[in-house]
């Protein structure tokens, strides 16, 4: 008994550490999309202040989740970001020198509650997490041809369409990040020779790749579809790699299964209406400059 309410009590603990780590990642993303908006996903954005606040704010945000992950499992922690659709979205669009949209915030509010809903669904059975390098490879391999396609396909898009397709990819990377923390931070247990893996290494490779993809997403102007985007594929792709490859558990059963698709309704409806707003364009310099935001 005593074994069991421990291991819930991980739970929530890595659950609460989760939720701050996911309010910083969401000012980090908005403060990055500003930026990206305006002078593109180049190499010019080294030289942009903003940026780099908004990265180091994203990657403490993100270092949360990483030790979140090291408490509760992915499919757990992973739905926790979502939540910060609600606050990510109306910042972009402040900083941006605009009223956050009707449509923004419901569209924000109902894939936020979509996805929090799945979340409350999902049996919380703690298990210690194991991948065999084929497992690791393989899983890797199908994340880089979804990248690869959803990429074919967003050149010949447009608008919003492109932002989706962008978007997936770098829903899909970002997972693949939080699949290999979960692995590598459920296994460490203050051992730090079980540190010494390729999965360890593939870790800040496949961040940096992560952050790229998201900058190219950024730069396409549709902050909401494509941050609402990132945080439903992200989670989605993360709850498979764990059921299909940690040995975590789903919810069963039409008690469960019904409401899963009341939720998942939300989470498209919310998309959906994400994706019809207009992008916003890059400002002038000198509005840049005087755009502020306060954490």
């Amino acid at each position: 008994m005593s074994c069991s309410f421990c291991g819930v009590a991980m739970t929530w603990v890595g659950i609460s550490i989760a939720l701050v780590g996911a309010l910083g990642y969401a000012l980090g993303a908005a403060l990055q999309q500003f930026e990206a908006v305006s002078e593109g996903a180049s190499l010019k954005l080294m030289r942009r202040p903003r940026w780099w606040i908004g990265g180091v704010i994203g990657f403490t945000g993100a270092s949360l989740h990483a030790v979140a992950l090291s408490f509760a499992p992915l499919i757990a922690v992973q739905p926790i970001s979502v939540a910060t659709l609600v606050f990510a979205v109306p910042l972009a669009a402040i900083l941006h020198g605009r009223r956050p949209h009707r449509a923004e915030i419901s569209g924000s509010i109902a894939v936020a509650v979509g996805l929090l809903g799945l979340l409350l669904l999902v049996p919380v059975h703690p298990v210690k997490p194991h991948l065999t390098n084929q497992e690791a490879l393989g899983f890797l391999g199908c994340v880089g041809l979804v990248i690869l396609v959803t990429h074919l396909l967003g050149r010949k898009m447009g608008g919003s369409a492109k932002a989706l397709m962008l978007s997936v990819a770098a829903g899909a990377m970002t997972a693949s990040v939080s699949t290999f923390v979960r692995v590598v931070g459920g296994n460490f247990g203050g051992d730090f020779g079980k540190l010494l893996s390729w999965f360890t290494v593939a870790i800040p490779v496949l961040l940096v790749c992560a952050v790229v993809l998201l900058q190219k997403t950024y730069e396409v102007g549709y902050f909401g579809i494509s941050y609402a985007a990132v945080q439903v594929v992200d989670p989605i792709t993360s709850i498979l790699a764990g059921v299909l490859l940690l040995d975590e558990a789903v919810p069963t059963g039409w008690l469960n299964v019904v409401p899963a698709l009341f939720a998942g309704a939300l989470v498209v409806w919310g998309t959906v209406v994400l994706g019809r707003l207009s992008p916003d364009q890059g400002v002038p310099a000198a509005a840049r400059e005087k755009a502020t935001v306060s954490p």
